[in-house]
């Protein structure tokens, strides 16, 4: 069994809360609603990153879901540069917590770097369902 859904996002501020809607809407069709704090959080932080550094001017991000048996992958893919890394900042240091607290809530995490731009990806286990009565 495998499930996936994309849409892609304008170069916009507005763009991070659409990637939230859409990431909710999602998981609650494929009925998976225990994961959609955990993967909202995830998303916004992704699409943040994205529009800051990786989108360039008039280009678009994605973003996809993929449920497999066991896992659900959140891609954020953008066209820009850079090669993201995952920084503990100090406690009186105002940024570079996102990608920290994405690894923290997922069970993996990585970037593929792509000949034009990148994927930065985080993995999610699936909740257990229940036996049926």
């Amino acid at each position: 069994m495998s499930l996936s859904q994309q849409r892609r996002f304008p170069r916009r501020r507005t763009s991070v809360g659409a990637s939230r809607d859409f990431v909710v809407d999602v998981l609650a069709e494929w009925q998976l609603t225990p994961l959609i704090d955990d993967i909202r959080l995830c998303v916004s932080e992704l699409a943040t990153n994205a529009l800051l550094h990786g989108v360039p001017p008039g280009r678009e991000f994605a973003v996809r879901l993929r449920a497999t048996q066991d896992l659900v992958h959140l891609e954020v893919r953008d066209s820009g540069g850079g090669r993201p890394e995952v920084k503990c900042p100090a406690e009186e240091d105002c940024s570079g917590r996102g990608l920290f607290l994405v690894v923290e809530l997922a069970a993996d995490f990585g970037v593929d770097h792509h000949t034009v731009g990148k994927t930065v990806w985080a993995a999610f286990k699936r909740p257990a369902t229940p036996p049926a009565t």
